[in-house]
């Protein structure tokens, strides 16, 4: 086990949670630090950091004319930031907040009840409930509780609080519907049929998680981080959030602090979109950092292929653009346990599977 895993073992702490509400707490302790280089930070009100928004009610009931529009403007949008903000997608904003109460109440529940739903590290766990990322292979321990859910091929739910169920599983349908319009519509984009990438992929068996991130107030935020810089395994993932900002995007080799309508999705591309498009696409690479004024939640809701399904670059593009594939075939799952594997730890997948 790594030193700073034992570390907190020894300190008696059980989350970050409990950590953080500690009255002796005035510093970041030495296994949590981590330094963030105030330089590498962009100027939010440049305009070359001018994060894309997407209208989804065009693509979804506006003219042909405004989708053809839409899915022009997705290509330079997937090639350069590989990451947007979507309003007017459907979702109410009601079930939104419900969503994130639902989760604070989940985080708020005794650190013993918490506990019932810890589990190993396989990502494919019905649920999964931790502080951290990964005790046995983290260098650096991170200033976050989770918990993972699998809601999709089969749809599992935590079991506390009692409204949890029923509103993760309203909000796991819907935000799923905006997914889906999504993949449809960067198919059209690669100049493919609008269900390409769902019917390649599997998608009606597709992984599907829900992702819930807890990062307390921290007294020295530029010496902790929440998630550092990373990719995530699957095709699109969709983000929500309370009122504190904290998720940051990698542009132009900057770093970018993504501030949007609270009843928007915060939209990145991820590594299978990456490999299917031979490179074309960008999988974002993000990071959560912390702040010292108030809690953040942001529920994190990936999408991706079936699990057994094997994800190499889309011949029919390979072909269009005269390039060899730039990345092996591999299966889903083996891709997940790779990157989630000791020897990936803050490194990209990426370089294991390139050709």
């Amino acid at each position: 086990m790594a030193a700073v895993a034992q570390a907190l073992e020894n300190s008696n702490v059980s989350s970050i949670k409990s950590l953080a509400e500690s009255q002796a707490l005035n510093s970041v302790p030495s296994a949590y630090a981590f330094n963030i280089n105030p330089n590498d930070e962009a100027d939010p009100n440049d305009p070359e950091f001018a994060i894309p928004i997407v209208d989804m009610s065009l693509l979804t009931s506006g003219s042909p004319a405004q989708r053809a529009q839409i899915v022009h403007d997705l290509v330079k949008i997937c090639q350069e930031w590989g990451f947007f903000i979507a309003i007017n997608h459907g979702v109410p904003e009601s079930l939104m907040k419900a969503m994130i109460d639902a989760c604070h109440g989940f985080f708020s529940l005794p650190d013993e009840e918490k506990k019932e739903f810890k589990s190993g590290n396989d990502v494919l766990e019905m649920f999964k409930y931790g502080t951290s990322y990964n005790l046995a292979l983290d260098k650096v321990l991170l200033w976050r509780d989770f918990f993972k859910v699998r809601t999709h091929p089969e749809f599992y739910s935590l079991y506390k609080p009692a409204s949890f169920s029923e509103v993760s599983l309203e909000f796991s349908q819907r935000s799923r519907e905006v997914a889906l319009e999504i993949t449809r519509a960067i198919s059209e984009s690669l100049g493919l049929e609008p269900d390409y990438i769902y019917n390649k992929m599997n998608m009606d068996h597709g992984l599907q998680m829900l992702a819930g991130n807890y990062y307390p107030p921290c007294p020295e935020p530029e010496h902790a981080i929440g998630i550092p810089h990373h990719t995530d395994h699957g095709l699109v993932t969709l983000l929500i959030q309370n009122e504190m900002n904290g998720l940051q995007v990698e542009h132009n080799g900057k770093w970018l602090t993504v501030n949007g309508p609270k009843n928007g999705f915060f939209v990145n591309l991820a590594d299978q979109m990456q490999i299917l498009t031979n490179g074309k696409y960008k999988s974002v690479m993000h990071r959560a950092t912390v702040n010292n004024k108030a809690t953040r939640i942001s529920i994190a809701i990936p999408h991706g292929p079936s699990v057994d399904t094997i994800i190499a670059p889309a011949a029919e593009l390979c072909e269009r653009q005269g390039q060899a594939p730039k990345y092996l075939a591999m299966n889903y799952k083996e891709y997940i346990q790779l990157q989630q594997s000791g020897k990936n730890y803050m490194k990209s997948t990426f370089d294991h599977i390139r050709t």
